[in-house]
């Protein structure tokens, strides 16, 4: 044994009181292995900055992987653990019997032992990432032994192939868990259950600006990276290796990649498309003795049978539910409708996905960056584009099957019929993108790519119906407004145009409502009793304050009239746009009436009076850092400008009451936001995330930045080594 190998034993059993007790215990991680991660731990270094975002320096890729996923471990190891525990269908194993058919949609399409073997072909720079994602975890977990996993006390490298994409569940989330348990259910009669409306969700997905040279005051692009999720999903970190990895931004807890971000040459960002990427097949299945069968053409195939154990934890233990599940060549079945099956297709290329998520952190420009879009393995995202060079762009998901346009997608296609078919995919080529557009400007809400770059967008006629389902929405509007015919961008103005305060789908509710309460006789009740509201309403700017009484007004009562229509058939399928214009025209005065008299009557019983400033009702609060939050209006909490996203609010924020409390708290929305300025000579960025970075509430970090979050205030983003100086907290290796 060499000297240095002595004391790095010595060394480690001093480091670890843990250490020695593992030695003897043979089902602990052996001696060898904790060797092997403290050497690993050597070359790697984390800075922490003022506001404890993690700035990670490895010598290779696979080294800064390692020392990512450390970091990300120290800041919410229970975040990191349940993605995992969502992405692999083992969320009941410590949540119990209630997350039984959320495991089993996972478990139709994430198979272990098929992962696995797609880990082992993996070409050899991506294995060594997994391997030190596993590593990175397994050390933090060995080097804290008072931290105890719910379930995974060993991370093994094939598992980032469960959560490659950017969100968990991704293209999965589609499949009703009410419908899979109908299908499946141990006394199943396979009906399909009636879906009741619920409250209307804040808009998942995100906004993204791109600014080209011409349109700024510097002459250099700028891009706004502003994703709409739920609070506390992604980490703020940068990883840096002497392999050229240089990246800063969001990465998902769990996950290797910045998922939105930037590097020192450009930056990205992804907001959820309205493609549609994901197909269902009505099949004709044939009893025939035991054996089943379904249609397809002219033949019968054997239907493919299996059985899928979902373990799940109860009060004396464990319990393992057997599910006996069945498949076509298209997928799984799930669900019965019409007397048929409904089985589902959708992207399954977990490698080409995660290649393709870690590649474009690396990218140096356009080239690069479309080289990696090019492995045609994102089903979801579109994406926004800016680089030092001064290239803007707009990119559609490259995944998007090939299909007759004939056929109405959006439903049940025939099984049998062999037109059905996918032709392979569109491809970067093939779907709709823009390069450098000359109104220098590009935008994308969740809405449609074509009103992208105004005039200049793709033109709907040259694509199938399928590119996509959502039609245009009140922030694409808003956006476009904000953006058209400016050319005096800073990163000021920028973060002045992604917190623009315009609600347009009150600026188009609102005016009809006003003009139906001046039509009421005079000796209508609710001339006297609206009288109040109305003027309010009549003298608003149609902008979000926190000392604004319209505001609250106006959300609920849109909110309110809402609800009365949701049960009408021809809301169905239209576009967030589409909807806010269906409400203004087509509900009648009455019900527009109406909903205003009974929204003032709940705020006056919620709040003593129905002139409550917005700040008063819209909130935030970080009390825990549990998963789910005990939100109660006698804790601390922070007053919220801005709305949700469904009202046109570039700044989203999704909050609504819970059980006990008069308050709406917010959950969704923004999550990270950031602006960057892309030149020759490096980059310049602020940026701001909900709450704060650590998970745990002891932290000073747990909550520090929730004041800039609510006020929409962006602090300095320290990339460069010079502007890190003087904002380093503290400098430490992995385990130490």
């Amino acid at each position: 044994m060499t000297l240095p190998t002595k004391l790095l034993l010595l060394a480690l059993l001093s480091w670890a009181p843990s250490a020695a007790a593992q030695a003897k215990d043979s089902t602990a991680t052996p001696l060898s292995e904790l060797v092997r991660w403290k050497r690993l731990a050597e070359r790697i270094t984390i800075v922490r900055d003022d506001w404890g975002i993690a700035h990670v320096r490895g010598k290779t890729d696979a080294d800064a992987v390692f020392g990512m996923m450390y970091a990300q471990a120290e800041d919410d190891f229970p975040r990191v653990e349940t993605n995992y525990l969502n992405a692999l269908g083992r969320l009941a194993e410590a949540e119990g019997e209630s997350k039984v058919w959320q495991d089993l949609r996972m478990k139709l399409f994430i198979r272990p032992a098929e992962l696995q073997a797609r880990y082992r072909a993996s070409p050899a720079w991506l294995k060594r990432l997994m391997d030190a994602w596993a590593d990175g975890l397994n050390y933090y977990l060995a080097t804290h032994p008072e931290v105890k996993p719910r379930v995974l006390t060993r991370f093994e490298p094939w598992m980032p192939l469960a959560f490659s994409e950017g969100s968990i569940g991704g293209d999965i989330e589609s499949i009703s868990l009410a419908q899979l348990e109908a299908f499946y259910g141990e006394h199943s009669t396979r009906p399909v259950p009636q879906e009741v409306p619920g409250p209307e969700k804040e808009p998942s997905g995100s906004n993204g600006f791109a600014i080209a040279p011409a349109n700024t005051v510097g002459k250099r692009a700028l891009l706004l990276i502003n994703p709409h999720t739920t609070f506390f999903f992604r980490a703020e970190q940068q990883v840096v290796s002497e392999e050229g990895l240089n990246v800063y931004g969001a990465a998902t807890w769990g996950q290797f990649f910045i998922y939105q971000g930037f590097n020192d040459r450009l930056g990205w960002m992804h907001t959820s498309s309205g493609v549609d990427a994901i197909d269902e097949y009505a099949e004709t299945v044939v009893r025939r003795g035991e054996q089943l069968s379904y249609r397809y053409g002219k033949a019968l195939r054997p239907l493919l049978t299996s059985t899928v154990q979902v373990p799940y934890r109860t009060a004396d233990g464990m319990a393992t539910r057997e599910v006996t599940v069945y498949r076509t060549h298209h997928g799984p079945i799930v669900r019965a409708e019409d007397g048929r099956w409904v089985s589902v297709r959708l992207m399954e290329r977990p490698v080409e996905a995660l290649s393709q998520s870690f590649l474009r952190t690396k990218a140096r420009n356009l080239k690069a960056f479309r080289k990696a879009l090019a492995l045609d393995a994102n089903s979801s995202n579109n994406t926004l584009y800016a680089d030092a060079d001064g290239n803007i762009a707009y990119f559609h998901p490259q995944f998007v099957p090939q299909r007759d346009d004939h056929f109405d997608w959006r439903k049940p296609v025939d099984g049998r019929d062999p037109r059905t078919e996918w032709r392979g995919v569109h491809g970067l080529e093939g779907s709709p993108s823009v390069v450098n557009p000359p109104n220098g400007w590009l935008q994308n809400t969740n809405n449609w790519p074509y009103s992208v770059a105004g005039p200049y967008s793709p033109k709907r006629e040259r694509f199938p119906r399928y590119m996509d389902t959502a039609g245009e929405n009140t922030r694409g509007l808003h956006a476009q407004r904000v953006l058209e015919g400016r050319k005096d961008f800073t990163l000021e103005r920028l973060i002045q145009a992604a917190y623009d305060s315009w609600l347009p789908a009150f600026a188009e509710l609102v005016p009809p409502l006003v003009r139906a309460y001046d039509a009421l006789p005079a000796t209508d009740p609710l001339r006297e009793k609206l009288a109040g509201p109305i003027e309010a309403l009549r003298g608003w700017d149609h902008r979000w304050a926190a000392d604004s009484v319209p505001t609250t007004l106006a959300v609920f009562w849109g909110q309110e009239l809402w609800d009365r229509a949701k049960a009408l058939p021809a809301l169905k399928g239209l576009g967030n746009a589409e909807l806010m214009h269906f409400l203004a025209t087509q509900t009648s005065p009455a019900q527009k009436l109406e909903s205003l008299a009974v929204s003032t009557e709940r705020l006056a019983a919620g709040f003593g009076t129905w002139r409550t400033p917005w700040g008063e009702v819209n909130r935030f609060q970080r009390l825990t850092g549990d998963l789910v939050q005990p939100f109660s209006d006698a804790g601390p909490s922070l007053p919220v400008p801005f709305t949700s996203g469904n009202w046109g609010s570039l700044a989203s924020f999704g909050a609504r009451t819970y059980p006990g409390t008069r308050r709406m708290y917010g959950t969704s929305g923004n999550s990270f936001v950031a602006v960057v300025e892309f030149g020759r000579d490096g980059v310049k960025a602020r940026a701001v995330s909900a709450g704060g970075e650590n998970g745990d509430p002891r932290s000073k970090h747990f909550a520090d930045q929730a004041a800039r979050y609510a006020a929409g205030e962006l602090r300095e983003v320290y990339f460069s080594p010079s502007q890190l100086q003087g904002h380093t907290m503290r400098e430490y290796r992995p385990g130490t």
